[in-house]
Formats: structure tokens, sequence, C-alpha cells
């Protein structure tokens, strides 16, 4: 008998997502071999699989059904790979898209935060389209609101609209709402400044406040919390200066926080700093069961062939082991497997190069199986 166990909602979800997230099992199981501790994982729909099960069952048609909701709140923690695909892809008002799945965990767990981690693993850092000295020292976390802003306000289309058609005709007429309160802004804005206190001790504000009411707010949030942590520095940014400084100085952030829309942008931008999606893991936190996941999407273009890169899920794994379960010592030997095996030049093919030994290239399963090896 394990001296531990830990219940994981594992979430599959869509495209390359099965073929990744038995790569972070296969992680699991080896760490918890090592620390006597039992990972039991659960497997539940969401995204295009729940829609197309419960659509065949001819229930409601959903993106997260009842039961994968029920699942994730029993358990210590969930693991998510990836929702989404083209297959899904339907612009009509009422249909069921795969990230209402994706929205709707995060909103029903609570889950207020995002933190992406963005650290250059330096045996990658040609694999970056910008310059290598631009990229020495980048180790950054980005924290994003997660369950206000535009994607949770008002949305509204409106047919045959008087003025709004070409040239003065009826047409159509759409509005989303962005909107936060106080409290919204607090916790996360305060989660940063914690988390700057044990790093660096920098935190960027992100914001428009230049033309943005709901930024003026996070603004004025932001330096009544910076009153409390002398400590840290606050510096405010706006957005489209961030998008600038994440490519022209990357290396000079510390801790960046911002509103849901904003982090979602900048997040995605940031992870081109290493070279791929595929070597980012994300964590989402806040009141009920942490979710984490990697940053990129569902891959429906390799779907099947065994090619995708897992590291991103293999490293949300280590973002859980942190997290959700206390396991210091084990999230840091499995960063440091994964620095290991990059080190020695194992690559996928969305990390390789015209350098990269043909001997060197790694499917999915290899690449899960190389790290397994390198935790010893």
């Amino acid at each position: 008998m394990a001296s531990r166990t830990y219940r994981v909602c594992t979430l599959p979800g869509d495209g390359i997502g099965p073929e990744i997230i038995a790569e972070g099992k296969k992680v699991l199981a080896a760490l918890g071999e090592k620390y006597d501790v039992e990972f039991v994982c659960e497997d539940q729909l969401i995204g295009g699989a729940a829609i197309d099960a419960t659509t065949e069952a001819g229930g409601p048609v959903s993106a997260l059904p009842p039961e994968t909701l029920e699942a994730a709140r029993a358990s210590d923690a969930v693991l998510l790979a990836a929702v989404g695909g083209p297959k899904w892809t339907d612009t009509k008002v009422g249909a069921v898209r795969p990230e209402q799945g994706l929205l709707a965990i995060r909103k029903e767990l609570g889950l207020y935060l995002n933190l992406r981690p963005v650290r250059m693993f330096d045996a990658l850092i040609d694999a970056s389209s910008l310059k290598p000295e631009v990229l020495h020292g980048v180790d950054l976390i980005i924290v994003r609101e997660l369950t206000g802003g535009l994607y949770f306000g008002g949305h509204e289309r409106t047919m045959g609209v008087e003025g709004a058609g070409v040239g003065g005709t009826r047409g159509e007429y759409a509005r989303d709402v962005l909107e936060y309160s106080e409290y919204e802004v607090d916790r996360v804005v305060r989660w940063a400044f914690d988390a700057a206190r044990r790093r660096r001790g920098v935190v960027h504000s992100v914001d428009k406040a230049n033309v943005l009411d709901t930024s003026r707010m996070w603004r004025e949030v932001a330096h009544n919390i910076a009153a409390e942590y002398p400590d840290v520095t606050l510096e405010d940014m706006y957005v489209d200066n961030a998008a600038m400084q994440l490519i022209a100085n990357p290396a000079q952030f510390d801790v960046l926080v911002t509103e849901n829309t904003f982090g979602d942008i900048l997040s995605d931008e940031a992870s081109m700093l290493t070279g791929s999606l595929g070597m980012l893991a994300s964590a989402s936190l806040g009141d009920g069961t942490a979710l984490y996941e990697p940053s990129h999407g569902s891959a429906p273009d390799i779907a099947g062939q065994g090619i995708a890169n897992p590291i991103a899920q293999i490293l949300s794994v280590e973002l859980m082991l942190r997290y959700s379960f206390g396991m210091d010592a084990a999230a840091d030997e499995l960063a440091a497997a994964v620095t290991r095996v990059l080190d020695e030049g194992w690559r996928t093919v969305d990390i390789a190069d015209e350098s990269t030994p043909a001997d060197k290239v790694l499917g999915t399963a290899a690449m899960g199986d190389k790290i397994v090896e390198a935790l010893g």
C-alpha cells in the first residue's frame, strides 16, 4: 500500500490530447512508484469529445457533461490535455463549441487565475526566432485573471438593426461586454505580489488605463495592494507596450499580471520565446480543485501521428506536483529530468532543427519514455 493516494481527473479532450495525456500519466506513475504515492487517474469527457458523446446519446449536447464536473470536484487535481478542432467549428448563434467546456469547468471550479511559467531552456535557445542574446536569463510567469472580462461578460448579436449594414442599410450588430468587480482584480493581483515576493520581487501590472475604465480600476487596485508589499516593485505597463517589450527585452520581466483577454494574448506571444507552444505548461488555480494543462491547442493536423510534443503536458504535471500535492522535491526532479533530456539533444519534431540528427528526433511516446528514464 502506498503511503498516500491522490485522485486525478484526467481529461484527454480532442486532437493530440489522448496522446500527450498518456505521457503525463506515464510520468505520474514513475514518480508515484519512486515517492510511494499512488495517483489514481480517471478519464472523463470534455470539449469536442463530449459534444460527440452527448449528441450520440440523444440528451442535451454539452462540452462539459455533469459527470465530468462531478468527477473533477471529487478529485485532488484535474489534468487536461487539449480541446477543440475544425470538426466542431460552428459560428451559428447557440452552437455548442468545445471551448465552452474549458471556460465552464474553470468557472464551476472557481479557478480565477491562470499561472503560465515561461523559462528558457539553454538547450533550446536557438529554437526561438529571437536572437540568443535577447533570451538569456528569461524566467518569468504570467498571471492571468481567468473568470472575468470579455470572455464572461454579456454577448449579443442582433440581426436587422437599422443603419448597421453597409451603406446605412439594415445589418447585424454585435456587442461584447468587458466588466470586472474590484474583488476579482484584488485576488489575482494579490496572488501575483505573493509570487513575486518568492521570486525576484518585481510585478508588471499590464492594463490599458489610458482607454478603459476597467483598466483604470485595475491600476488603482494594483497600487493599493503595492502599498502592502514594500519589498516588491510595481511597474505599470500598457498592454501594447508589454507586447513589444516581451519581444524586445523579455528578461526584464519577473511576474506579469493582467486581465483575461490581455493575458490570453500575451501568454501565447510569450510562448514563442521558447520556440514552441509545446514547451509551456499552465495551472489554473482558485477556490476549488486546481486544473493543469499545456498552453497549446489540440493540433488536429498532427493528431494520431505520434509526433506531438508531450513536454508541456509533462511540465503541467510538474506544476500539479507543486501546487496541488506539495511534492516540491518530485517536481524539481521532473523539471531536472526534462532539462537533462533536452541537454542530451533529444527533440520532438517541433523543436528540432536542421542540425538535429535524425536519430535524436523522438515521437510522443518515446519522448515520454526518455524523460521517465532520466528520472532514474
